[in-house]
């Protein structure tokens, strides 16, 4: 039954390419403060800090670039979900409230294990949706 493995495979080929991304924005100079951070309704990928500032980064990932590739996936539903996990991160982890935010997409293509990276630093705001 190969339609059994398909749940793990998608996991796996995410987690290959979010730990891509992270490797990335560590390497530009972006400290992780969690991963996976869940809310009601909604997961922040990665949630880093450049210099003051709280980055909640959603990875998409997209075998082609077809559709529009990863960036074009995050829609207004998606944009507001990502907003209500950050609300909440913020309410968890008090000391952050008060820090500038902004939202990037680390927009992901190709080998899943080697990805090709697009970073898209304040890809959407909070007051945009």
């Amino acid at each position: 039954m190969a339609g059994a493995d398909r749940p793990l495979d998608r996991r796996a080929r995410g987690d290959a390419v979010e730990a891509a991304a992270l490797g990335f924005l560590q390497a530009q100079g972006l400290r992780l403060l969690a991963r996976n951070a869940r809310a009601r309704g909604g997961e922040i990928d990665l949630v880093m800090q450049d210099g003051d500032a709280v980055v909640f980064v959603e990875v998409r990932f997209r075998a082609g670039g077809g559709f529009g590739g990863g960036a074009a996936s995050v829609d207004a539903g998606k944009r507001r979900k990502l907003i209500r996990a950050a609300q909440v991160f913020l309410l968890r982890h008090p000391r952050h409230a008060d820090a500038p935010c902004r939202f990037d997409v680390v927009a992901a293509c190709g080998d899943p294990d080697a990805p090709r990276l697009d970073w898209l630093r304040d890809a959407f705001r909070a007051d945009d949706t």
